[in-house]
């Protein structure tokens, strides 16, 4: 599968308040950092500047629960950024 393992039977859904991305992920929290913009921090900082932090913009949207249920989430979700086989629609 695309965001969560093969066999995943319980996964959050998030969605960026930031960027929109909408993804899964097996760590179940109210907030995570975004993969698609929360990693993007730039960590080369000069002497007089402050460590920038990893902001958790990430909501909680969903539990999705069932292996089956997951798979198919996972499916719809990796269908807009793989362009892959839709014909299970």
């Amino acid at each position: 599968m695309y965001f969560v393992e093969d066999g995943t039977k319980r996964c959050g859904f998030y969605e960026c308040r930031e960027c929109g991305w909408r993804f899964l992920d097996e760590m179940i929290r109210p907030a995570v950092v975004c993969p698609n913009c929360g990693e993007a921090v730039d960590m080369e900082i000069g002497p007089d500047e402050e460590m920038p932090e990893e902001a958790e913009t990430a909501e909680l949207v969903e539990v999705i629960e069932g292996a089956e249920e997951v798979e198919k989430m996972d499916a719809l979700l990796s269908l807009a950024i793989t362009g892959g086989d839709d014909s299970w629609i």
